[in-house]
Order: structure tokens, then sequence, then C-alpha cells
């Protein structure tokens, strides 16, 4: 599995090899994060990285997400593997915002 980290850090580029290499390893967690990625639903805020799912927003902060599979099952998420590959490729939208401050100004949002 390290591998594929090395391998990411050394191209800096998804390409179709790589993809593939992360779907292999990771299933469906790793396809999740690579749709993620394509849709540009990673955003870097200037206090943490928010990842758009089907149905919420899931604030990631180093090795921590707020979804219910990393809360309570205890597990990596593909939240937080899709921003560990943003990170890397550079593929996330920066916000020049606290989200926290966005988030007392914005209406709610259904993101279905």
């Amino acid at each position: 599995m390290s591998d594929i980290w090395q391998h990411l850090s050394e191209k800096r580029v998804l390409d179709t090899a790589l993809c593939e290499e992360i779907e292999a390893v990771f299933g469906s967690r790793g396809k999740k994060a690579l749709a993620a990625i394509d849709a540009n639903k990673i955003k870097k805020y200037l206090d943490f990285f928010v990842v758009e799912g089907k149905t919420a927003r899931y604030i990631v902060d180093e090795d921590f997400c707020t979804c219910g599979d990393f809360m309570y099952r205890g597990r990596t998420c593909w939240h937080l593997l899709a921003v560990r590959i943003a990170r890397v490729t550079g593929t996330f939208e920066r916000v020049d915002s606290w989200y926290q401050d966005q988030l007392k100004t914005a209406p709610e949002q259904n993101l279905d």
C-alpha cells in the first residue's frame, strides 16, 4: 500500500495507471475518492478540508473525519483518502475563508 503513496508523490498527477492502482488497493473507497476529486468536491478552507458527500459535507482535519464511517467504525473513510490524494496532487479548490464563518452565513443546502 505504501507504494501507491510513493508513486503518487513521485508523479503528483493522477494518470490512468495510478487511478487503477488506487482502485485495486482501496476498492470502492478508492473509487469514491477519485470520483470526488474528479467532481471537484474537495475544498480547502483556511481551517479545514471539506469533502462534499451525497448527503452532507464532512470536515477532514489531519487523520480525522466527521463522517459516520470514521466516527463509528473507526476506519479510514473515502473522505480521508480523497483529501490525502488531493493534497499530493493539488486537485482541490482553495477557498479563502474560514469554513466555520461560512457555516454561520450560508443557508442550509441539500446536497442530494
